[in-house]
């Protein structure tokens, strides 16, 4: 079994690439615009100069004004550009989605019991509430819930998972999702939602970003760059005063590139793409975010609630030991339970053929020949083999083997399975001819190096929570093997609603996943819910994340991307403004050291002319942003560390790497203008 992931899309591959420029130029909208302050605020002023540029009124010379007011608008355009390459990648990724969606015609049923008579129909007139007949080698038209057969499904058109899933009424495994196919049997399916208003569909929309909003923090970092615009349009404003004052004039032109350049253009330019980029990370892992807000959350969790089974330990419990029945001999249980896991392929089967060749060394090519074997069967809860020699061996749930063989002795393992369920584990009975021999012990094993990933969490400050429904003593054994912090046994939908309200209460960002309809209550309760695909449709409802491989451990992977969402935002945030106070003190002196001769000794570049510097700098401020874009695409890469270490971390790369780019770049740009003569 193997899981495809999404494929990786290169950063500025072709397909991305030519649509990003249209997209670029199509965003200059002021309604596009005017939700991002800083670059709307850019594209006024970008304005204000091309009217003074095509009026003549620039007072800074045709060509300078000219140029100044071109790298302006590029300033724009690369903004827009960071953005639209970060939606064209989701856009991407949903074409894989959309490639699934059924055209084809579906089998109305009028009766849900007269199978025999499906009319066909086209799919776009199908309607809630109405049942569909699906057999083997069909689309799934659209999502539904089985309300009758048990069947075998491919869903690696939407999860990339191989292996075929079971799909059955009643439980958690009844919900059907549109573009999946089934493989086996045929299922009787009530429609739950319209063609075009989909699971799918509403996937492709939140993958494409078109309905991407803006966090809380994302919300806040703009109040604070609008704010920071703000202190430095004063500054500008102020300057022709003190120019005034020594007699000196400064261009309209150089005060408005000046004022775009010390503003916050970097972060403004590249808040939005490190968003969508986030989201597009999860996409990558099979992992679909309702909102940006999910994904930044992920990034806060202070408690991780994880489910034991699939999570901590194997969804697959393997065998541990091979009990025989009193008057068995324990080689005669287990060469029966050894034949009749031969053809087993599940991870349980295998690991009890694996266990019996350990202990007694049995042949299995001397018995397969003449073998018929009986495969696990939904319905059965059983498999087994029937031998050439007569023999007929099965294994089994042991209440579907009791119910099966009710005379074959079975209370005489009573108490072993009575012992096997108490400790935890899960029993199989064996039985030969309708006479129980014995019974396998399967038990939960803690997965590797899990111990070793709870300890990164709690280095990230995350405290780790185990449910499962184990009883106290069981729970507190694997609690303890696994190295969670805490565990929650016997847990019921209302004991898990009650801890995630606890540890809000106490101020505790929140995270679980689930795949029950018992789960939706605390998945909408939680700060980042992670429903499985392969669970209800109230599950998914209820979760604002959607882990298409319904495997429980992307709970960490989703902390760490949410946690790389907020170190890159953190860390461009801290090289912009280290840019800006950089590019404050490398421009200012180079404009007034003629007026004020004693600013020469803070004039450490020593840029050719005041036309070169500003014109140096309003390059330098457009092309630090196409620069940043790989980063702000792929993130900061996150290591587990305390809130200082990676505040130290942050001010010492990108602070100081912030203050130090613009004093090398402006003076590498000044010295090719000063060659080329441009100014």
């Amino acid at each position: 079994m193997s899981r495809h992931p999404s494929p990786e899309i290169g950063l500025f591959a072709p397909q991305i690439l030519r649509p990003a420029v249209g997209t670029a130029l199509r965003k200059l909208s002021p309604r596009s615009l005017v939700r991002n302050p800083v670059i709307f605020a850019t594209a006024l002023v970008a304005m204000v100069t091309t009217i003074l540029v095509v009026t003549h009124r620039g007072d800074a010379g045709t060509g300078v004004s000219l140029q100044i007011t071109i790298w302006l608008w590029a300033t724009v355009l690369f903004a827009n550009f960071a953005e639209a390459v970060a939606e064209g990648r989701g856009k991407a990724r949903a074409d894989a989605f959309r490639a699934t969606r059924s055209t084809a015609q579906a089998k109305l049923l009028a009766d849900p019991t007269r199978r025999g008579d499906a009319v066909l129909t086209d799919v776009n007139r199908l309607d809630v509430g109405q049942v569909i007949l699906v057999e083997a080698g069909d689309t799934v038209p659209t999502d539904g819930e089985v309300i009758e057969g048990v069947a075998s499904v491919d869903e690696s058109a939407i999860t990339g998972e191989s292996a075929p899933v079971i799909r059955e009424s009643g439980g958690d495994r009844s919900s059907l999702t549109g573009g999946t196919r089934l493989v086996s049997d045929w299922l009787v399916v009530r429609i739950t939602s319209r063609p075009g208003e989909t699971f799918l569909d509403r996937m492709i929309g939140l993958v494409e970003g078109a309905s991407r909003a803006k966090t809380p923090n994302e919300i806040a970092l703009d109040i604070l760059l609008a704010g920071l615009s703000l202190v430095f349009l004063l500054v500008v404003a102020t300057l022709p005063v003190f120019a005034g004052w020594s007699g000196t004039e400064i261009p309209v032109i150089y005060l408005a590139a000046l004022f775009v350049t010390l503003i916050p253009t970097t972060i403004g330019g590249l808040l939005s793409a490190i968003g969508i980029a986030g989201m597009d990370r999860l996409v990558k892992s099979n992992v679909i975010a309702k909102s940006g807000r999910a994904v930044e959350a992920a990034g806060d969790i202070d408690v991780l609630l994880l489910d034991k089974t699939g999570t901590i330990t194997f969804g697959n419990r393997m065998a541990d030991a091979l009990i025989p029945a009193p008057g068995v001999s324990e080689r005669q249980m287990a060469e029966a339970a050894w034949l009749s896991s031969l053809a087993d392929d599940t991870p349980e089967g295998k690991s009890i053929v694996d266990l019996a060749v350990r202990q007694f060394g049995f042949d299995e090519g001397a018995q397969r020949a003449g073998a018929t074997f009986v495969p696990f069967a939904a319905q059965t809860r059983m498999s087994g083999v029937d031998l050439a020699d007569g023999r007929s061996i099965r294994k089994g749930a042991a209440d579907a083997m009791v119910r099966t063989f009710p005379d074959g002795g079975g209370e005489n393992v009573d108490d072993i399975v009575r012992r096997i369920g108490t400790s935890g584990g899960t029993p199989l009975v064996v039985a030969e001819g309708g006479r129980v021999l014995g019974v396998v012990h399967l038990k939960d094993v803690v997965k590797p190096g899990i111990r070793e990933r709870f300890a990164e969490l709690r280095a990230m400050g995350i405290r780790t929570v185990m449910i499962t429904g184990d009883n106290p003593l069981t729970a507190a054994a694997i609690a303890a093997e696994a190295g969670v912090d805490d565990f929650l046994a016997e847990a019921t939908p209302e004991g898990k609603l009650e801890l995630i309200r606890s540890e809000q209460a106490r101020g505790a960002l929140v995270a679980m996943c689930g795949d029950g309809s018992n789960d939706a209550p605390a998945l909408a309760q939680a700060d980042v819910g992670v429903a499985m695909n392969s669970g209800t449709a109230a599950a998914k409802e209820a979760g604002n994340l959607v882990d298409l491989d319904s495997d429980p451990t992307k709970l960490i992977e989703i902390v760490l991307v949410g946690k790389q969402l907020l170190i890159s935002r953190g860390a461009l945030t801290t090289f912009s403004i280290a840019n800006d106070v950089a590019k404050y003190f490398a421009i200012l002196p180079a404009l007034f050291v003629a007026a004020y001769p004693g600013l020469g000794a803070l004039d450490v570049m020593g840029l050719g002319t005041p036309q070169s510097a500003i014109l140096a700098a309003t390059i330098f401020n457009a092309l630090v942003i196409v620069a940043l874009i790989p980063l702000a695409l792929r993130g900061v890469r996150y290591k587990p560390a305390s809130a200082g270490a990676l505040l130290s971390r942050n001010l010492l790369i990108y602070g100081l790497g912030g203050l130090a780019a613009p004093f090398i770049g402006i003076k590498l740009i000044d010295m090719l203008i000063d060659l080329a003569h441009l100014a």
